[in-house]
């Protein structure tokens, strides 16, 4: 538009020759110079999208040579523009070239925005190839005899994936471009499809085109949809409306009551510890710790759960008893899906020491206790309690024939039963951790058995491997005393021993467990066990450990499939409403009202629709009304929301008669 102006303009000053020196114009060599500053910036655009042109060429093109030979001839041709434009001194001669250098930058464009569809068309059906062939070729192979090499180049490669707005703005220039027969052109003999494609989208690309007009609304509605998501939380992680928070501090309130009724005492660790700290400690899933950048020397890391900075705690501090609770953020780079989150709370509860009040078994004992009456108290519905020994892991790897340091990776692959199938597990320890077939069989009959825990105990008691084994005769022995402790509470009914739980984090030593909701499919909802040389590794003394680990997203998730929640986001009982601009009034009658305990607010408008909206939209279920009817007899007007009755009450009663509705007294 403002060449089309300048042109005009310029028609108009120079007369029918126009030869006018641009000095010559008055305001000519200002106006002059930002034209050729636009003009250097559009060069800029058409530069960048060569270079773009000859990298897609050199990478997924076949055609290399032709259209190197087109980069080439339009470079050229930009860069003639380029250096008349600078040196031009007529105006009108500067207009034409302006002219040719949109043409000629619009014809970049063209061509680039052609290559790119045509390219990533062929790269997705080259794909679309490749994986049939690496599909025939797995059918084709022999199970057992295949390497690592071949099971490698086999792994399904990454398809292709376009933001939402490349694959929108793709799909509507492509809609554009298609005629019969040219949607099946490929790179391969393409070079002829992509120069009509090309003519095609410069003259798409000029102004006059009716059909630019539809394209570029689309283009900006898609835009504007993706500058909305970039408001949105990062993926695994949530934001939570005020209603939602509130029901989740009433939540918490309710499992610190239960923590503190077990006389735990509250702990904050920080939410990320040195990485040398956390490392070591969760096996294979050490991946999956955020780590943070180099600040000052220190390498630090987001925690990943709260029992290893409760570790850290009791050694840095050297102490040999602690019971203690926490409840904070942790932070897992996993990848998200239903009831996974990289962002989430969990409320731990953990007992360090030797207690020789409660005997061996008591602590494992008390930690199951407590995950029963949290679960029980916080209303879930149906659950069950998954429960096995590491011992007993142990001892049953070293009877199958698997070697001491194959334990925890073959741990690590039992821990997946929760996910994936017996079969597939069994695959993954033959072919990746390196077991035999026989090996890895043993291990899947085993680890199927399930059962109520006194049934399945007897049957391992009357097995002598079992027996005979060190570490599981231990496990055994450990058993059979939390099992009675169980039965004596009426809480063995929750409790399934399983001896597919492993558990993958490296630092269990003992009893080990999970629960999950038989009522809402959300993995597991709360996990712990016996922790004996954690503390040690970390400091000088060895102090034996038991915790359990609520995952609070999870139990959320199940009271949302039960539609449970709070309606309230604020506990406020009266609204002051002031009737007029008279803020004082509101200021009186505020402190009087919490000094007797009432939760209040106050509302300073002249529209009583004002005050009874914010009373209705809060549900707050009392409003205290001073008008200028009010004000002149000295009273007040009390609205009962819910009843839907007004009365009025002496001002200097007010404070008494609400405590009395409220029941304060």
């Amino acid at each position: 538009m403002m060449l089309v102006n300048l042109k005009s303009s310029v028609g108009i000053r120079t007369g029918k020759d126009g030869r006018s020196l641009i000095s010559n114009v008055r305001g000519g060599t200002q106006l002059v110079k930002t034209v050729r500053s636009l003009a250097e910036s559009l060069v800029h655009v058409g530069e960048s999208s060569l270079c773009r042109m000859e990298l897609v060429a050199t990478t997924t093109c076949q055609d290399v040579v032709d259209i190197r030979s087109k980069v080439l001839e339009m470079s050229s041709a930009l860069k003639n523009i380029w250096i008349h434009l600078s040196s031009e001194v007529i105006y009108l001669s500067l207009l034409q070239k302006i002219n040719s250098l949109v043409a000629t930058v619009r014809s970049i464009l063209a061509w680039e925005g052609a290559l790119a569809i045509l390219s990533l068309d062929s790269r997705m059906e080259s794909e679309e190839k490749s994986q049939e062939v690496v599909s025939c070729s797995s059918v084709e192979t022999v199970k057992g005899t295949d390497t690592n090499a071949e099971k490698k180049s086999r792994k399904k490669k990454k398809p292709v994936v376009l933001g939402k707005g490349t694959a929108v703005v793709k799909q509507l220039l492509k809609d554009r471009l298609k005629s019969e027969g040219d949607d099946k052109g490929t790179v391969e003999s393409s070079f002829s499809v992509l120069n009509k494609w090309a003519r095609d989208l410069c003259l798409f690309f000029e102004p006059k085109d009716p059909e630019l007009d539809t394209f570029l609304k689309k283009v900006k509605e898609t835009v504007e949809s993706n500058e909305s998501t970039k408001l949105d939380p990062p993926k695994g992680t949530r934001d939570f409306a005020k209603e939602q928070k509130a029901f989740r501090d009433k939540v918490v309130e309710i499992i610190k009551e239960v923590f503190r009724g077990h006389g735990a005492s509250a702990l904050e660790t920080p939410a990320f510890e040195l990485r040398q700290t956390l490392m070591g400690k969760y096996g294979e899933d050490s991946k999956l710790i955020f780590d943070l950048a180099d600040q000052g020397g220190e390498l630090c890391s987001l925690r990943y759960d709260l029992t290893v900075p409760f570790a850290r705690y009791v050694a840095r501090h050297g102490l040999t008893s602690f019971k203690g609770y926490q409840i904070g953020k942790v932070h897992r780079r996993d990848n998200t899906a239903k009831g996974r989150y990289r962002e989430f709370y969990q409320c731990d509860f953990d007992t360090a020491g030797k207690n020789e009040t409660m005997g061996t078994m008591g602590p494992d004992f008390e930690v199951i206790l407590v995950l029963t009456e949290l679960l029980d108290v916080l209303n879930i519905g149906d659950y069950e309690i998954k429960l096995n020994h590491r011992k007993l892991l142990d001892g049953m790897l070293e009877i199958c024939g698997v070697p001491p340091e194959k334990f925890r990776t073959i741990c690590s692959s039992i821990d997946k039963l929760d996910k994936e199938s017996f079969e597939k597990i069994e695959a993954e320890m033959v072919e990746e951790k390196g077991l035999t077939a026989e090996v890895a069989n043993k291990i899947i009959t085993l680890v199927k058995k399930r059962g109520h825990p006194s049934e399945l105990l007897s049957e391992l008691k009357q097995d002598n491997l079992f027996l005979e084994n060190n570490a599981s005769s231990l496990a055994l022995k450990d058993l059979e005393i939390l099992f009675e402790a169980l039965e004596s509470s009426k809480c063995i009914h929750k409790v399934v021993f399983d001896l597919s739980l492993a558990r993958g984090l490296d630092y269990y030593t003992g009893v080990i467990f999970e629960a999950v909701s038989k009522v809402a499919n959300v993995g597991s909802i709360a996990a712990g066990g016996r922790y004996d040389n954690l503390i040690g590794s970390l400091g000088t003394k060895q102090v034996p450990s038991v915790g359990v680990s609520l995952g609070i997203e999870r139990v959320f998730d199940v009271m949302e499939a039960q539609h449970r929640g709070i309606d309230r986001a604020t506990e406020t009982q009266v609204l002051i409403s002031i009737l007029g601009d008279s803020l004082g009034e509101a200021a009186e009658l505020v402190p009087q009202m919490r000094l007797a305990k009432i939760k209040v607010e106050f509302c300073v408008n002249k529209k009583i629709k004002k005050h009874i909206d914010l009373a209705l939209n809060s549900k707050i279920p009392f409003m205290v009304i001073i008008g200028d009817r009010e004000r002149s007899a000295n009273q007040v007007r009390i609205k009962d929301m819910q009843a839907e009755t007004e009365d009025l009450v002496d001002r200097a009663g007010v404070v008494e008669e609400l405590q009395r509705r409220l029941k304060l007294n």
